[in-house]
């Protein structure tokens, strides 16, 4: 009797303690989970680098973007190799340039049964997922374990979102709000035996900018400085005199700026439910409009109240933005995973806040060509440490599989720069960045072109309807207004470069520059 009494009792704790043991796995992630890195990163669409407190803008509400920065790394020089939407995350996902994956342009069908990231952190133990904005022209399929994302653009309010099951639903509410919710309930619901990998896809601030309800007029009271460059006279640049991407001329009343909006003629309007057309109405109909109509402009006058009334609506439209990502570290941090988490903030490219007179990207100029790149990761990345050293989005694929302790395959193109993160200088000059531009004439006849950016100097060279070569001294000239490529005195600079930008087509196997080249 006695001994049935001592096993019973055995038996007994032996069940508390696994009942406690199978409660803690509910919160707590396992050891195989720990032992890599979760990794999430947000990248949102045409958020300005120059746009973000940590970057040095004043005017900017972002203080999640800033927090990142102040515990992590923020990159000055992080550039891109093709600055437009889908191929930009083309070159995310697979770590090659947009001739090798097979997404130049925005109008094509992205290969998701290439080999990707997502497939590689698989092999590694990872779970993978991709929530929000995709925008690549087919849907992900088996590239990650799980995914939920918005047809091409998506829209701001009440957006439709496609799952795995091929079904499309429309969820009411303003979509970065929506993108948040998606991604932690996926969070929440995940095998936490391992780790994560996690890309959430914001639509902000891509055009139209339509703000969150609440952040209408957030920034009225603002009179945004103008751009030095904003009357560029594109003297000496045949390619941006050919342009049609200027606030004066591209930039539509209607569309962009809500003036005098049709409610029932735009569709991303049409979506909106009753109390949300109410608000738009009151602020852009009886307020927006009816300054508008008041002032009677024209000319330069005309152009400036453009670029204002564009400014406020794109940094009301970043406000939400950055609140989401305040909401993402806050579940982080409630869930105990901020300190075995890399958390990465960019853009897919930079963009145009009127600097030459602009809105969009596609240039290979600094604003476009610079996005912003900030990397949180607790006790291996260094807090407010800076990184100036130009590297591209190719490489960030490879950052994240040497990260992860998984094998970089040969054929991938970028190079990790991981021992960047961890503060180890090799001494080395920086290899040039190579870039590729194609879409033309697409919206706005932007003349395709190639070329490689140095530390010091940009070196472009147009092809197609118009041929010839572009040199900017960024450091002494970083608003690229003198075109060096003619002068004398650069001839011997001119001639290494060239050789420099040969040696990478040669490497990177861009068939289509290297026959520019040997036709020059």
């Amino acid at each position: 009797m006695i001994r049935l009494v001592v096993f019973w009792s055995i038996a007994c704790v032996l069940a508390v303690l696994g009942s406690i043991k199978f409660l803690g796995s509910k919160t707590k992630e396992t050891p195989q989970a720990a032992a890599q890195p979760n990794i999430i990163v947000i990248i949102s669409d045409d958020h300005a680098y120059q746009a973000i407190g940590a970057y040095g803008n004043k005017i900017a509400h972002t203080p999640n973007i800033d927090r990142l920065a102040k515990e992590g790394a923020i990159f000055k020089n992080q550039l891109v190799t093709n600055s437009i939407c889908g191929p930009s995350r083309a070159c995310f996902l697979t770590g090659k340039y947009s001739h090798i994956n097979g997404y130049k342009a925005n109008d094509g069908k992205f290969n998701v049964d290439q080999q990707m990231l997502p497939g590689l952190l698989n092999k590694a133990g990872y779970q993978t997922a991709w929530i929000g904005k995709w925008h690549l022209g087919t849907l992900p399929g088996k590239a990650f374990d799980h995914w939920e994302i918005m047809p091409d653009q998506g829209f701001y309010y009440n957006p439709d979102f496609i799952g795995q099951s091929n079904d499309t639903t429309r969820t009411e509410g303003y979509v970065t709000n929506i993108i948040t919710d998606k991604a932690t309930q996926w969070l929440d619901a995940r095998d936490k035996s391992k780790p994560f990998f996690l890309v959430v896809g914001e639509k902000a601030t891509h055009r139209e900018w339509l703000p969150e309800i609440q952040d209408l007029g957030a920034y009225d009271d603002v009179d945004f400085p103008l751009p030095t460059t904003f009357f560029d006279d594109y003297a000496g640049r045949p390619a941006a005199q050919q342009q049609y991407m200027t606030i004066a001329k591209a930039m539509q009343l209607d569309r962009d700026l809500k003036v005098n909006v049709d409610f029932n003629e735009f569709i991303l309007y049409k979506r909106m439910n009753a109390s949300q057309r109410k608000a738009f109405s009151e602020y852009y109909q009886q307020k927006v409009t009816k300054d508008f109509e008041q002032k009677k402009l024209s000319g330069k006058a005309l152009a400036i109240w453009k670029y204002q009334r564009y400014m406020k609506d794109y940094y009301a439209t970043a406000n939400s933005l950055d609140r989401n990502i305040g909401q993402i570290l806050n579940y982080l941090d409630k869930e105990q995973l901020s300190k075995n988490t890399i958390v990465i903030y960019a853009s897919d490219q930079g963009f145009y806040l009127g600097e030459h007179g602009w809105f969009d990207k596609r240039f290979m100029y600094e604003e476009s060509l610079k996005t912003p790149f900030i990397v949180r990761y607790p006790g291996k990345v260094k807090a407010g440490s800076t990184v100036n050293n130009i590297v591209a989005n190719v490489d960030w694929a490879p950052t994240l599989l040497d990260v992860a302790g998984a094998k970089v395959p040969a054929d991938i193109q970028g190079k990790s720069f991981w021992p960047l993160l961890k503060g180890i200088k090799t001494g080395k000059p920086d290899k040039p960045v190579y870039y590729h531009y194609y879409e033309y004439p697409g919206p706005h006849l932007v003349n395709p072109h190639f070329g490689i950016r140095t530390n010091q100097y940009t070196l472009i060279r147009f092809y197609g309807k118009l041929n010839y070569w572009e040199l900017y001294d960024v450091k002494k000239d970083p608003n690229e207004l003198k075109n060096l490529a003619d002068r004398k005195e650069f001839a011997p600079t001119m001639t290494d470069l060239k050789k420099k930008l040969e040696i990478a087509i040669s490497e990177y196997k861009d068939e289509e520059a290297e026959q520019v080249i040997k036709n020059l």
